[in-house]
């Protein structure tokens, strides 16, 4: 029996309630101030995205459907073992969930890969990207988790407190 295993991105963690060292990962956005001190921006959670995936469910619709993994998956995802490919449809998915909208998301324009650390994060490109950049998002965590039948992924999605996204300023 394999056990599952988690993947989080270093952006998530350390909690506020772990040591300062890591405190700028809390807000990614920093400038610099006129005495050449470092202050931190602050960052606004603007969507959060949570997805489950039966791993039982999803390998019949795959083998129902073949061409199933063309029209998810990016051509660099399509070797991953199935539980890994479950795992990024809840990515995916929880994505598009924290975006609020799947309009101009496009399932390939979305890839989940890894850092050199071994962390997940999303490659976005064409019009995802555009959508993503247009609702102010500076920063997207991701979360992801495989274990007893089923894979989870958890998304925030984060702009900077002064952003303001194309078409909701007051003017």
């Amino acid at each position: 029996m394999q056990r599952g295993s988690t993947s989080t991105s270093h952006a998530t963690w350390p909690s506020p309630s772990q040591s300062n060292k890591h405190s700028q990962l809390s807000t990614k956005a920093q400038s610099s101030n006129q005495t050449g001190e470092k202050e931190r921006q602050n960052s606004v959670i603007v969507g959060i995205g949570v997805d489950l995936v039966d791993l039982a469910r999803f390998e019949r619709a795959v083998d129902r459907t073949p061409r199933l993994r063309d029209r998810l998956f990016a051509a660099s995802e399509l070797d991953k073992p199935l539980r890994s490919l479950a795992g990024r449809f809840a990515a995916k998915e929880a994505l598009i969930k924290a975006l609020g909208s799947s309009d101009g998301v496009h399932w390939l324009e979305i890839t989940v890969t890894n850092n050199a650390q071994g962390d997940p994060r999303f490659d976005l490109t064409g019009e995802t990207a555009a959508v993503v950049a247009a609702r102010g998002i500076t920063s997207l965590h991701l979360s992801m988790s495989h274990d007893a039948g089923a894979a989870i992924a958890f998304v925030v999605a984060e702009r900077a407190d002064d952003a303001v996204p194309s078409g909701m300023d007051d003017a």
